[in-house]
């Protein structure tokens, strides 16, 4: 039996300096759906994703919050896990930079470098971004500042991200040296970047004004990977982060079985914001460590706002919980693909969202799927007939759209050109709906004579949505096995590899009555909502602000500050009754991703229940049990997911981070704050 051919795909790995994004959410969810479909087109895939956990701006980060870089880095590496669990992405792996075999392996890949000359020890002078983690010319940046006498004392990144002039003796690795080479490369292989545009920008604004020797180490901060022999030094994070995408295989280790079977990488998935990390630096390391080169590199659009990118300082910013929680995975999903040409930016409105969700599935897919599974159970007593081909007059249309759907959906899927993908087999689905109107078969159930012609009508729809459900299954992950169990079918993922509009199963039996798998949704009130848990941001900005002017009180309309101070009485405060009170056990509420169910001793009235919405920033609540935390034990008791919750436990909210607030161990349970 021949082995099956290997399919190596990456997504970027990600800064975990704050919360991720729908636009975070799609480049994984378009690689998770590119690595589903090579799955389905029977490759063995291996899919990686991680997080990029080095760098001045985590250290100065963990600070901030009072804590240490790897405490941080472990808190926000654990919620991006749970958010790819939530999203149902497959990845087969996770890398970390902070891994113990990606940092012994990225120190042997710093030496061989030093000692085959790539790299050399030198000082440098520039315009540094710490958000950005980059060095700029002054020729590169959207903003310049200068004194009075016209010298440079600061500016603008692209980005929008101060820069500061950084002095410091760096290691830098000969770039200039790979130039020619690397410029060869993209000629000989045209299909290495992708779009072309991406190269294009390379070649004229990066490789041709002179490719300058890259400082890769620091020595104003610790947060790194130390340099082997110069611990003073550790490793720029760009350099760090690259080398990922083979130290995750195992390269530099012990065991690189890994790494010899997958590599090179198939399609490294990235966001056109680090397009030239990715296609100069990269190529340049492997060439110096004398590996191959990944074959393609897609640097994809940007998911932007109608106000541009999303921005926490904007108040636009949409997190997939929300919508996936709301509307349904599935719908995300599609609308990800959907809305992001390929290439091209695209943009999120919540009235197109919505619109994709009511017109392309619930009225498209929707609609589809209820009325062949009703006519099927009116009409033949839930059995769908043979199929038979040429049967109508429409038949053979319907037929020949079918293949031409199977063939586009895959060419497009093969070239990650989702959105176009799903276009053509969206013509299928109207083309499947256009076949009901065609055929009319509540007209043909009234002739005896025309049985034939409706067992074909039936028989066709079942077998168009079978081959519709088939070729979604690498976009959504719910519906096609819905799809399969109204159809009677088994609901087991169904290979896209050699599949056929004819492979109906014989005298299946559909469900008697067919649940709506996409309910259509009030436009005006979920556009509202969507809108209110984006303005949220904005509030949270307006709290912060209160409390940096003295209570001022924050009109999110006007954008101004009013200061009119919110006070009340203090014989209304002395009513609240604060406790302090012992965490006895704690478990997560059945049915709630967000909710904890905690058991206290108050020391008032024996244990007590309470219910809290912190999941998300305790991923593994067990830690809490033992430790002392403060609740107010006077609330009217309230039920929550079938719960009873008597009381509220105190927490901070910081940046994107809530954490419960506790206190020392030597205060009794029942203590009263106050």
């Amino acid at each position: 039996m021949a082995e099956k051919q290997t399919f190596y795909i990456t997504t970027p790995i990600y800064y975990p300096s704050g919360k991720l994004h729908i636009g975070n959410s799609y480049t994984t969810i378009a690689c998770d759906v590119l690595a589903r479909y090579k799955r389905l087109q029977a490759f063995d895939v291996f899919f990686l994703t991680g997080t990029d956990e080095h760098g001045l701006k985590i250290e100065q980060k963990a600070q901030d919050l009072n804590m240490t870089p790897k405490e941080y880095v472990d808190m926000m590496a654990a919620s991006i896990q749970e958010l790819w669990k939530k999203l149902e992405i497959t990845n087969d792996g996770f890398i970390r930079t902070t891994d113990e075999q990606h940092e012994k392996a990225m120190q042997k890949i710093f030496q061989k470098l030093l000692d085959q000359g790539d790299i050399y020890l030198g000082a440098y002078e520039g315009w540094y971004s710490v958000s950005d983690e980059e060095y700029f010319t002054e020729s590169q940046l959207a903003e310049v500042y200068r004194d009075e006498n016209g010298k440079m004392i600061g500016g603008k990144a692209p980005s929008g991200h101060e820069v500061q002039l950084v002095k410091e003796e760096s290691y830098f690795f000969k770039m200039s040296k790979y130039a020619d080479r690397l410029v060869k490369y993209y000629e000989e292989h045209p299909d290495f970047i992708i779009p072309q545009t991406r190269k294009n920008e390379m070649l004229n604004n990066f490789i041709k004004p002179g490719l300058e020797d890259l400082a890769i180490t620091r020595t104003s901060f610790d947060w790194g990977i130390k340099v082997p022999n110069d611990p003073k030094h550790v490793v720029y994070v760009w350099i760090d982060a690259l080398c990922n995408y083979i130290t995750a295989l195992g390269y530099g280790s012990e065991n690189e079985e890994l790494f010899n079977k997958y590599w090179p990488a198939d399609v490294h998935m990235v966001g056109k914001e680090i397009v030239r990390f990715h296609t100069i630096y990269w190529p340049i390391i492997l060439m110096a460590l004398d590996l191959p080169l990944p074959k393609h590199i897609i640097g994809h659009g940007w998911l932007l706002m109608r106000d541009g990118k999303m921005s926490k300082s904007k108040g636009n910013v949409v997190y997939p919980e929300m919508l996936s929680e709301r509307y349904g995975l599935d719908a995300l999903r599609y609308y990800l693909m959907r809305a992001v040409p390929f290439g091209n930016d695209g943009t999120f409105t919540p009235e197109d969202f919505v619109s994709r969700v009511n017109y392309d599935l619930a009225n498209d897919l929707g609609n589809l799927l209820n009325r062949t599974v009703a006519m099927i159970n009116k009409y033949r007593g839930g059995v769908i007939p043979p199929l038979v081909s040429d049967v109508t007059a429409f038949d053979l249309d319907l037929e020949n759209c079918a293949d031409d759907a199977i063939t586009e959906f895959e060419k497009e899927m093969d070239q990650a050109h989702f959105s176009l993908a799903l276009e053509a087999l969206w013509k299928f689905v109207s083309r499947s709906n256009k076949y009901i109107d065609e055929t009319e078969p509540w007209i043909l159930a009234k002739d005896e004579t025309k049985a034939s012609e409706l067992d074909s009508v039936l028989a066709h729809l079942a077998a168009s949505l079978r081959l519709i459900a088939i070729l979604l299954q690498p976009v959504m992950t719910h519906a096609p096995k819905e799809i399969f169990a109204q159809l009677g079918l088994p609901t087991e993922k169904m290979m896209i590899k050699n599949v056929s509009y004819f492979d109906l199963p014989e005298k299946t039996t559909v469900v008697k009555k067919g649940t709506p798998i996409f309910p259509r949704l009030d436009l005006e009130e979920e556009v509202a909502y969507i809108q209110s848990k984006m303005t949220k941001n904005e509030k949270q900005k307006g709290r912060k602000a209160m409390k940096e002017a003295g209570q001022a009180e924050f009109d999110p309309e006007k954008t101004t500050l009013k200061t009119t101070k919110k006070e009340i009485r203090f014989d209304k405060f002395d009513k609240v009754e604060q406790r302090v009170a012992l965490i006895k056990d704690v478990s997560r509420v059945k049915g709630a991703d967000k909710l904890l169910k905690f058991r206290l001793d108050a020391g008032d009235e024996g244990e007590r229940q309470i219910l809290s919405g912190i999941a998300t920033w305790y991923p593994e609540p067990e830690k809490l049990i033992g430790k002392k935390v403060i609740a107010v034990t006077n609330l009217q008791p309230r039920k929550m997911r079938g719960e009873i919750s008597q009381g509220m436990l105190l927490s901070a909210e910081y940046g994107d981070q809530v954490q419960l607030i506790t206190v020392p161990d030597e205060i009794p349970a029942g203590s009263l704050i106050g």
